[in-house]
């Protein structure tokens, strides 16, 4: 199993220094990878429903402050400041930039970490977003996104990168450096619906959910089965190898200090005792998750360099290799 974090990308902790004191701390823990969530504006005013969010709020501290640091920008710093970590964007949100300036910035990551670039992928919620950056109509994000990873493909692997689709094209073009890792980085696809799961089998090397989608809750094992019996119902029917997909799961309500009961009665995966957590590992473990992300930041550098050390000193033993 392998095991990551998150660095922040706003609010109080969003410094060089902070972020340098996470993911440091990270590496001397033995921590596999970090992530980096993927903001370039946050609108003043956002009628979009957050996916993740009971309420559809989006209520976080990027929200609130307005702020938020650039994913690529600080993924680069990560490699410089890292020798071992994976460096995941989590997630990029594929058509806010232009396929070959995403695959540009990309390939730097991948180059200057010496090949330790993970690229999620997602199609983005935020309409508010969209406009201001000049993306693709919203309506259409899904259809964009699927083109946009394609494309990107191309430039990475090709000689003579030539694509020719609704929202890009490109010929007679030389694409250098190509990233380290051949035919090219992990590409995680993210989301929990079909058709994230349907861009998984078709586009993607791995399939990235987050746990706390109230539409498609996936915050206790039971219900993660039946999330990677849809997924690999759908590799079948398109002829792919289920076992070729990996998995990974995004945990953002891990919480050590004490249990968080559903509506159902069921306890939230990844929130209780050592024990209950290690538990939950070992399940989603069975059911072949190779990579888990948790979120263990807190407004207090000292409370969560903490939060990481009792999950590496207390829980990690417990579920074993």
């Amino acid at each position: 199993m392998h095991y990551g974090f998150s660095v922040p990308n706003g609010g109080p902790l969003a410094t060089a220094d902070a972020i340098l004191a996470i993911a440091g701390k990270g590496e001397a823990l033995g921590f596999d990878c970090v992530v980096a969530p993927d903001h370039i504006i946050i609108p003043k005013s956002i009628d979009s429903p957050y996916p993740y969010s009971e309420t559809g709020e989006f209520a976080s501290v990027s929200a609130i402050a307005g702020e938020c640091l650039e994913m690529h920008g600080m993924l680069s710093f990560l490699a410089a400041a890292t020798s071992t970590l994976r460096l995941i964007t989590s997630v990029m949100v594929v058509p806010y930039r232009h396929p070959v300036l995403a695959a540009k910035l990309l390939a730097t990551v991948d180059v200057l970490s010496a090949g330790r670039l993970t690229v999620g992928c997602g199609a983005g919620w935020m309409e508010e977003e969209f406009g201001p950056l000049g993306a693709p109509p919203f309506a259409e994000r899904g259809k964009a996104t699927d083109e946009f990873i394609a494309a990107i493909k191309e430039l990475w692997t090709s000689e003579t990168p030539t694509f020719e689709g609704a929202y890009t094209r490109f010929a007679d073009i030389a694409f250098a450096p190509k990233p380290v890792q051949k035919p090219h980085p992990p590409i995680w696809i993210g989301g929990e619906s079909a058709p994230a799961m349907r861009r998984t089998v078709r586009l993607g090397d791995g399939w990235y959910p987050i746990g706390n989608n109230p539409r498609f809750p996936l915050n206790t094992a039971q219900r993660f089965a039946g999330g990677v019996e849809r997924l690999r119902g759908f590799a079948e029917e398109t002829g792919r190898d289920p076992a070729s997909i990996d998995l990974a799961f995004y945990a953002p309500r891990y919480n050590e200090s004490e249990a968080q009961v559903l509506d159902d009665g069921d306890r939230q995966a990844f929130t209780g005792s050592a024990e209950e957590i290690a538990a939950d590992i070992a399940g989603h473990r069975d059911l072949g998750v190779r990579h888990l992300i948790f979120n263990f930041l807190n407004p207090s550098l000292e409370r969560t360099l903490e939060r990481m050390e009792f999950f590496a000193a207390d829980v990690r033993p417990l579920v074993g290799d």
